[in-house]
């Protein structure tokens, strides 16, 4: 069994159920010689409850510059310390990842006591693709930064993963509404591992519908589907005359066939019917009066990759 030295561990505690904590955290806990916490009241609370009287030292965004170097010398020293936040995994959406580079950078050991983390725990009870995605985190608090941020990941492909205050969710679910439309899927999780847990899933308008009626408490975790998940199911059957429209809009736009075929066959992704090769053979089909400043023959290197479907 190992025993705690002179190293830095980062330890995962419980994101609402005290139960959700492991053994080899608890143990951790007792043996070293201090914990670095960001609320030393809330934590001391949990060390109580497990019986732990390890000193409780305060770490928090505020005092970052004073304390590294402090934990720096107890380390350097022979002591051991572990690092844990109010909730769930350490060193994620924290000042812990400073800690941990200058420990890394000094040469002291860091050693991750794995455990609960919000983000996984919503993700894999979200019902949304959990084959790829991406954490994000809490988005930017102005206006102007977060409608930045969201406007570049619109079309990420990935499940996207927030953190979100109360305060501010509603504001957060309409920016999300402008940059990536009201049909988004997304899911809304809060109390995670409490009495009171719930998972909330629909579009992102009717998500913004259900908070007016039901005022917004504690943190949420909020997951929207990928953008390409996102368009699969949920726009409704075009017909040719619809498709050929739109193809001769994309190329009046100045695509060439192929990268219209492309575009299109891509925002109908699912379509066993519309597929990049028949939506090629179709742009042949539209005069050029339709769309005069298309392409009617790509360049090689525009199709050479141009293998159908």
């Amino acid at each position: 069994m190992e025993h705690a030295t002179a190293s830095l561990y980062l330890v995962a505690t419980p994101i609402g159920n005290r139960e959700d904590i492991t053994l080899r955290a608890l143990r951790i806990l007792k043996e070293v010689d201090w914990v670095a916490a960001e609320d030393t009241r809330h934590s001391g609370q949990l060390l109580k409850h497990f019986q732990i009287s390890t000193r409780l030292i305060s770490y928090h965004e505020h005092n970052v510059a004073q304390r590294i170097p402090e934990f720096l010398g107890y380390l350097s020293v022979g002591q051991s310390g572990a690092l844990i936040s109010d909730a769930g995994t350490p060193a994620i959406s924290d000042p812990g990842e400073e800690l941990v580079r200058a420990c890394i950078q000094t040469g002291i050991p860091v050693v991750p006591i794995p455990g609960p983390v919000a983000a996984m725990t919503a993700l894999i009870a979200s019902g949304l693709s959990t084959r790829r995605f991406v954490f994000e985190g809490f988005l930017p608090s102005k206006p102007s930064q977060r409608q930045a941020h969201l406007r570049q990941l619109a079309q990420e492909p990935r499940t996207l993963i927030f953190y979100e205050a109360p305060h501010r969710i509603c504001q957060t679910l309409q920016d999300l509404i402008a940059c990536f439309g009201s049909d988004r899927q997304v899911v809304l999780a809060r109390e995670l591992t409490k009495l009171h847990e719930a998972f909330w899933r629909g579009s992102l308008a009717a998500a913004l519908e259900h908070l007016k009626t039901q005022p917004p408490r504690g943190e949420f975790t909020l997951l929207i589907e990928g953008y390409a998940n996102s368009d699969k199911g949920l726009r409704k059957p075009l017909s040719e005359a619809e498709i050929r429209q739109e193809l001769a809009q994309l190329l009046a736009r100045g695509l060439s066939r192929s990268t219209a075929s492309r575009q299109l066959a891509q925002s109908l992704q699912g379509s066993q019917i519309w597929t990049r090769r028949r939506l090629y053979d179709l742009s042949l089909q539209i005069k050029a009066t339709d769309a005069e400043h298309s392409d009617p023959f790509p360049s090689e290197g525009d199709d050479a990759d141009f293998t159908g479907g």
